[in-house]
């Protein structure tokens, strides 16, 4: 199982989400949890880097119906040999892109 961490910015932008864009990412974990175990994200999730940065990625959902959402992360040393570990660093609306 994959681990994780949330910056203290990432839980500030997960306070200020309106419950439905929290529904929403919760949804969306379990997939993204799943492709990270596998090793190769399917092209729902819209995982990419984030443009102008060095190991930063966005995952985006809800671009059509629904309140939009991306959440930026970065992978980090891993806690158990072979595990991938990610760092949340921001949740929100296309504002976070600049200060991902």
């Amino acid at each position: 199982m994959p681990t994780y961490e949330a910056l203290p910015r990432f839980i500030a932008d997960l306070n200020r989400l309106t419950p439905e864009q929290r529904r929403r990412f919760l949804r969306t974990v379990p997939i993204f949890v799943e492709d990270l175990r596998e090793g190769r994200f399917r092209a729902g999730l819209r995982v990419k880097r984030v443009r102008g940065t060095s190991g930063i990625y966005e995952i985006s959902w809800s671009m059509g119906a629904g309140p939009p959402g991306r959440a930026t992360w970065a992978y980090g040393p891993e806690r158990h040999p072979g595990t991938p570990h990610v760092i949340w660093r921001r949740i929100g609306t296309h504002d976070i892109l600049s200060g991902p």
